[in-house]
């Protein structure tokens, strides 16, 4: 990237975006406003066939954005034309449109490892993973699907690169903001079980709101892994032992909750 040098990609797949390619065990995207064979008064299905067309074929490209934190590497054929550096591609209207701030209509197209592409009418942006939720996403396909409309927050536009941020969590009232006036020390709550690892596992209490019941809340007695208590996808009842909305954090136990409330449930009688 810093040396400009061209690379030959293998096209291996499309979007309304552009291309999916590889290089060298790398995955990578070619937006379609990087692409020498595209122009942006191409009709719908004339854009999408022209995109389809190039799939298995070799491309020479210059990478133009490289985020290994991201995984993201973004290639440009236009880039290198002679002429790229006093000509400007043209920019599509959206992108010249559209601004950071504002919440967006949008429809899912695909969806990838590293998160999902929404049109936004015409253009598509990207939803990294990491923007997808307030708890954690395994992958994009457990919450969404392709054709599903969803309300974007747009995080940032680049028109000259053709890149628009978005994300769906920031689209809804952060949950942590305000888990201290839902939640508080010793309080019941009803969960599903959605991921159990070495040092514990995560219950959903509510949308986009995790907590962890740490491995030693777990149950008393000795036991091999988490996995020998709870699954993913177990219905839970757990106590609140500490809430912490500056770090995110919402601790729960399973230890002696169900004989609490048999206790409970025996005095009530």
């Amino acid at each position: 990237m810093a040396h400009n040098t061209p690379l030959e990609v293998e096209v291996t797949g499309c979007n309304r975006g552009g291309l999916i390619v590889h290089y060298r065990g790398l995955r990578g995207f070619v937006p379609s406003s990087h692409l020498e064979a595209m122009s942006p008064d191409m009709d719908e299905p004339t854009r999408r066939a022209a995109l389809a067309g190039h799939i298995g074929r070799h491309l020479t490209v210059r990478v133009i954005e490289l985020d290994p934190d991201l995984n993201r590497v973004v290639f440009s054929e236009r880039a290198l034309s002679p002429a790229a550096e006093s000509v400007p591609p043209e920019i599509p209207p959206i992108l010249r449109e559209i601004r950071p701030g504002e919440t967006r209509r949008g429809v899912v197209t695909n969806l990838t490892a590293f998160g999902a592409f929404v049109d936004l009418g015409g253009y598509e942006g990207l939803v990294h993973v990491s923007e997808l939720s307030w708890s954690r996403v395994n992958h994009p396909r457990d919450m969404l699907h392709i054709g599903q409309e969803v309300d974007v927050y747009v995080m940032s536009v680049s028109p000259e690169e053709g890149r628009i941020a978005l994300s769906l969590k920031r689209a809804k009232a952060n949950p942590w903001e305000t888990i201290e006036q839902r939640y508080h020390v010793g309080q019941i709550v009803h969960g599903t079980v959605t991921n159990v690892v070495q040092f514990g596992a995560f219950v959903k209490v509510e949308n986009d709101l995790e907590g962890l019941v740490h491995v030693s809340e777990m149950a008393e007695g000795n036991f091999m892994h988490p996995r020998n208590i709870v699954s993913e996808g177990d219905r839970v009842v757990a106590r609140v032992i500490a809430v912490d909305s500056q770090h995110r954090r919402l601790a729960l136990s399973l230890r002696g909750v169900f004989a609490d409330r048999h206790a409970e449930g025996e005095n009530g009688k």
